[in-house]
């Protein structure tokens, strides 16, 4: 299913956050760095780290990219180095092309609202499957299927990002949905 998934490239805004969160593998502190479309919500890029402060974010911003087909042009973070480093190498030119705003609030327009939104719905989805294990885990690529295909959001109205980016899944059951695409076009490539 990863393999069908990205080959679709999402019809994303051009205002991305990207926020961290604290997680246990096997006891282990971990941190999962994730990156969001604004407007539709649609998780394009994530990356496990072993260290929060020390971590070098440039790939996640790097795999965004190839993710979207294309570059934000404003770049919604906290204020953890990391990010402002990784905008400086991938983003930042003369022209200031791309904003990064850094200094971010609970109010305001530039706020942390809709990551706090989707790190309580990772964190709840955590609970349920009892942690996560490794940081190449099936579940993370599961979870991120799920937020992105099959569950709506009820801040799209409805919509999952898929659909607010343009990608339609048809049939009632979505999951379903996509394991057939992704096996009929498993079986035309092996052909």
């Amino acid at each position: 299913m990863k393999e069908y998934l990205e080959k679709i490239t999402p019809q994303v805004s051009d205002t991305w956050r990207a926020d961290e969160m604290y997680i246990k593998m096997r006891g282990n502190p971990k941190w999962l760095f994730a990156l969001i479309d604004d407007e539709t919500r649609f998780w394009i890029a994530k990356e496990v780290a072993n260290s929060k402060d020390k971590h070098d974010a440039t790939q996640l911003l790097h795999q965004s990219v190839e993710i979207a087909g294309k570059k934000p042009k404003l770049l919604i973070t906290d204020g953890l180095a990391a990010y402002h480093e990784a905008y400086m190498r991938e983003f930042w030119t003369q022209d200031r092309e791309i904003e990064h705003v850094r200094y971010i609030t609970l109010r305001g327009h530039h706020n942390t609202n809709k990551m706090e939104r989707f790190n309580g719905e990772m964190r709840d989805r955590e609970k349920i499957v009892r942690g996560i294990k490794k940081p190449d885990s099936p579940l993370l690529e599961g979870y991120q299927l799920l937020h992105n295909y099959i569950r709506p959001h009820m801040g799209l109205n409805g919509q999952t990002p898929a659909e607010a980016a343009g990608i339609e899944i048809q049939g009632q059951d979505k999951w379903l949905a996509v394991i057939q695409n992704a096996s009929k076009r498993r079986q035309m490539s092996v052909r």
